[in-house]
């Protein structure tokens, strides 16, 4: 019989476990939650409020999700994903593919985005589908009653935002606010009231990169200890300030260059250069590849220190210096 200790693959060391869809459900346009249970129905590995998995979609592919329930149960595991139709296919691959029943490849919660247990009070600023990890904070702190709370959610309208009954319960009145603003930036939250003085509160924020950019911008003054991004291992106070750069290929002789607004894998795929990936987030290790010159800024989860001076993680990772050479 599997257990959820039992590994079936590996990413890292996160072990993965066959989890069945329990319910497959329609949360907003393009947005399905699932609820993965044993198939046994046994107990699952326990997790904190901001932890997620890797689950491997149809296809092979690997995509890392926020567990969106409440930590006290671990009876079952929830996610929900955006479908984006201009992704990279994980979110296709779930939202078109997995149907009640199925199994799919999980690994053992992981969490980068962890609560700090002793705030006294909590911001949470949302976006879109950033909403996941947020629900699962906000549970945890009803269930448990520890700290003083707000949320600030923000989507392009009410067709498009997630758990909209649950985040109208009663326990929730006064605690939360739904910003619609139509796809148009003109109507975007305004930030800057929120963060002109700094407070004794606690940010947790996860959405859009332009989201993430804006909290970034207007907290800059506050307690950098304060605000917390997820960003599965990229730490988003970094990508305001990308920078463009050069990768030379030693075994082609090639040059390619990085702009600002795109990783390196991504430029390396533009010039028509393969390299292998999986989670694109910096988690999994499969894109290690050979640093033979040049200063880079390592963004990942998976490098120690030592392997830092001779390899890099093209899905997240840059460059601090003009140029950086690669064994590829």
């Amino acid at each position: 019989m599997t257990t959820p200790q039992e590994t079936l693959a590996g990413i890292g060391e996160a072990p993965f476990t066959e989890l069945r869809v329990a319910r497959k459900t329609a949360l907003a346009r393009d947005i399905w939650g699932f609820e993965l249970r044993h198939p046994h129905g046994e107990a699952l590995l326990p997790f904190t409020a901001g932890a997620h998995l890797t689950v491997q979609v149809p296809g092979g592919a690997r995509r890392n999700y926020s567990l969106c329930s409440a930590p006290a149960d671990t009876h079952a595991y929830q996610i929900a994903i955006k479908r984006d139709a201009t992704g990279r296919g994980g979110s296709i691959a779930l939202a078109d593919a997995v149907r009640e029943g199925d199994l799919l490849a999980v690994s053992a919660p992981r969490n980068n985005f962890a609560l700090h247990e002793r705030a006294p009070s909590y911001l949470f600023i949302a976006g879109g589908i950033g909403i996941t990890p947020i629900m699962s904070m906000v549970r945890h702190l009803l269930t448990s009653g520890r700290g003083q709370f707000q949320l600030i959610y923000c989507t392009r309208d009410a067709d498009h935002t997630a758990f909209a009954d649950v985040l109208r319960a009663p326990e929730l009145v006064g605690r939360v606010r739904i910003h619609h603003d139509r796809g148009d930036a003109a109507q975007a939250f305004d930030f800057w009231p929120v963060f002109e003085s700094p407070g004794k509160v606690h940010v947790y924020c996860c959405g859009p990169r332009g989201l993430m950019d804006t909290v970034a911008d207007m907290s800059g003054h506050w307690p950098s200890g304060a605000i917390h991004f997820e960003s599965f291992g990229v730490d988003a106070t970094a990508f305001s300030t990308n920078t463009a750069f050069t990768v030379r290929l030693q075994r082609s002789g090639t040059t390619v260059p990085v702009r600002a607004d795109q990783t390196l894998l991504e430029a390396l795929r533009a010039g028509g250069h393969a390299v292998a990936s999986s989670c694109e987030s910096g988690t999994c290790g499969s894109c290690r590849t050979g640093l033979l010159a040049g200063e880079a800024e390592h963004r990942d989860m998976v490098l120690t220190e030592d392997e830092r001076a001779s390899q890099i993680m093209v899905c997240v990772s840059r460059a601090h210096s003009a140029e950086l050479v690669l064994d590829l």
